[in-house]
């Protein structure tokens, strides 16, 4: 178990890597495109109709992608941190009540991102939005919903590693973050 722990684990930080890499990236895009259309207004007199849209669907995938890291370097809202300090049987029994919390949270969002009614996709968030477009943008906007339930999914894998990690003694809450940057 102990393997798997760290097996699982390594993907997690394998994959908060990468969201932080694609938040950084949607926060770059986000700034360009906002200050383009500040330049292009103020300097130009001829903002493109693009540039709003733009900015606020990088928001949304930096927003997303950063709050699934957040939650993988526990800097999420939490209501009981000290909870994350207590070791021993007391701390794995938080730990579950704490995984099994995420998970009722996650799933539901996950599981209705991707199905509707008598379980169709093309009714749940992501298959009503393909056939969308966005307003002044020609791309359809499950490019831009699919932040929603690949965040989540994410959380869940990190819960997960999180909570492996905890059960098989293997985790240090008080040097989480160092771990990470030093690996």
């Amino acid at each position: 178990m102990r393997e798997a722990a760290l097996f699982i684990d390594r993907v997690s930080i394998f994959l908060n890597r990468l969201a932080l890499s694609g938040a950084v990236i949607a926060v770059v895009v986000m700034v360009f495109a906002a200050s383009w259309q500040v330049i292009t207004r103020y300097v130009f007199d001829a903002p493109p109709v693009w540039t709003e849209e733009l900015a606020r669907r990088a928001m949304v995938w930096a927003g997303m992608l950063g709050a699934s890291a957040a939650f993988r370097y526990r800097a999420d809202p939490n209501l009981f941190p000290a909870m994350l300090l207590i070791r021993g049987v007391p701390g794995k029994i938080l730990a579950l009540i704490r995984g099994v919390g995420v998970a009722l949270f996650a799933v539901p969002v996950i599981w209705y991102s991707l199905f509707g009614a008598n379980m169709m996709m093309k009714m749940g968030f992501i298959g009503r939005t393909i056939g969308r477009q966005a307003e002044m943008i020609p791309i359809s906007m499950a490019w831009f919903t699919s932040a929603v339930p690949l965040a989540f999914t994410l959380i869940l894998i990190h819960m997960l590693a999180g909570l492996l990690m905890r059960l098989t003694d293997q985790d240090q809450p008080e040097d989480f973050s160092q771990k990470e940057v030093s690996q």
